[in-house]
């Protein structure tokens, strides 16, 4: 996202918060100069899953489970 110094003053705190939320750096463009406004590490995506149970069981028993009898190859 690219804004004005003025942009920035008037929507510096809305600003920041995206920044920190969204992992997304603000450039500020000011007499032909760039300055960056960007959190210290960016936030993968992948953080942001949240773990979820797909099954009834525990996983031991799925590790430890004889699957050889219900395994079928390809033919």
């Amino acid at each position: 996202m690219v804004i004005t110094p003025s942009k920035l003053r008037e929507n510096l705190y809305n600003i920041l918060d995206i920044v920190i939320e969204q992992g997304e750096p603000v450039e500020i463009v000011r007499k032909g100069k760039t300055l960056r406004i960007m959190p210290e590490q960016r936030s993968s995506r992948l953080d942001k899953i949240i773990a979820k149970k797909i099954t009834s069981t525990d996983d031991a028993m799925l590790i430890n489970s004889p699957w050889e009898g219900e395994w079928k190859p390809f033919i």
